[in-house]
């Protein structure tokens, strides 16, 4: 069965855990740009954790089903709704033949991740179902979704997610921090960069203490920054080395660009700092006016925060498991 896009709104696509192994080949990585985002609400629904689904940024989408579903969102602060009935972030809904799922604008943050029992059926391209926007392949015709899409939704598995008998809308959910890590005046944990001490140390106090404002030139690509000056201690030319999403450089112009998914795989300008993965879904709700710092941890400090939200994980899966049987 499919589902129908009578609003395409601002900007939706389908994306999944992202394309991994072909960087080399100048291949960006794409997919959800909150992955933890899309597997919670994966996994809230009963799918997989890598099931493809839709990254919707500032909202205006809906669409209506042609059969009976389960739906969970995870991301920003939206008011989204199942006809006129409100579906909080993190809770599964049952959505049957006819329903429409409407998002509204943002209160804080910019983008937010469906997941639909089943998934999205479009085909695989390079081990991925994501859209490479910047490339036009993946998802849904290598591109956003637009009014009148008509989207393939895969196969319901056997043992889907149950919600209950009396309620359409589950009473359970996942932690908050998880469903909804949109923050406002968010602080960024970094690393430090390959090219950490070529910049001088007033120019690292500043990037460690004062206030970044969000450019509306960002996209996911990057997000790029407008704050103090960092400047750097040498004019020595770089060679252009390998970039990931997270990682932190900076211009000619002085003025950080934050990578995000869609990021080119490498770059010349040097690389002050590398935002941790465990705060890239909140690098993701940056939206233009907003307001960011950086702060310094160690590595150490960094995997210990992935490990541990992993464990927690595999309990919330487990605990997902038994609440279905």
């Amino acid at each position: 069965m499919n589902a129908i896009i009578t609003r395409a709104g601002f900007f939706s696509s389908v994306q999944d855990l992202g394309r991994v192994g072909f960087r080399q080949f100048g291949v960006s990585t794409s997919g959800a740009l909150d992955s933890f985002a899309l597997r919670v609400a994966n996994l809230l629904v009963g799918n997989e954790d890598g099931a493809p689904g839709l990254e919707i940024t500032f909202g205006g989408l809906q669409l209506r089903f042609q059969d009976e579903r389960i739906v969970a969102w995870c991301g920003g602060e939206f008011d989204v709704h199942i006809g006129v009935a409100p579906l909080p972030a993190g809770h599964a809904a049952l959505v049957r033949p006819g329903d429409e799922l409407k998002f509204g604008l943002p209160q804080i943050g910019c983008r937010c991740w469906l997941a639909i029992l089943g998934g999205m059926n479009v085909a695989p391209i390079l081990g991925s179902r994501s859209t490479d926007l910047r490339a036009n392949f993946g998802g849904l015709d290598g591109r956003a979704l637009r009014h009148g899409d008509i989207l393939p939704l895969g196969p319901r598995p056997g043992s889907s997610r149950d919600v209950g008998a009396t309620e359409r809308i589950s009473s359970w959910t996942a932690p908050h921090d998880w469903v909804s890590p949109a923050k406002r005046n968010p602080i960024l944990r970094v690393i430090r960069g390959v090219d950490w001490t070529r910049f001088n140390a007033s120019t690292l106090q500043r990037l460690t203490s004062e206030l970044f404002t969000v450019s509306p030139d960002s996209d996911r690509m990057g997000v790029r920054l407008i704050g103090p000056e960092l400047s750097r201690g040498d004019n020595v030319d770089l060679i252009s080395e390998a970039v990931v999403p997270g990682t932190v450089q900076v211009p000619p112009s002085g003025q950080p660009i934050l990578l995000l998914g869609d990021c080119q795989t490498i770059g010349g300008y040097p690389k002050i700092a590398q935002v941790i993965t465990f705060d890239l879904g909140i690098a993701a709700q940056l939206r233009a006016g907003d307001h960011v710092r950086f702060s310094e941890v160690s590595m150490v400090d960094a995997h210990r925060l992935v490990v541990e939200r992993e464990r927690e994980l595999d309990r919330f899966r487990i605990g997902l498991s038994l609440h279905a049987s």
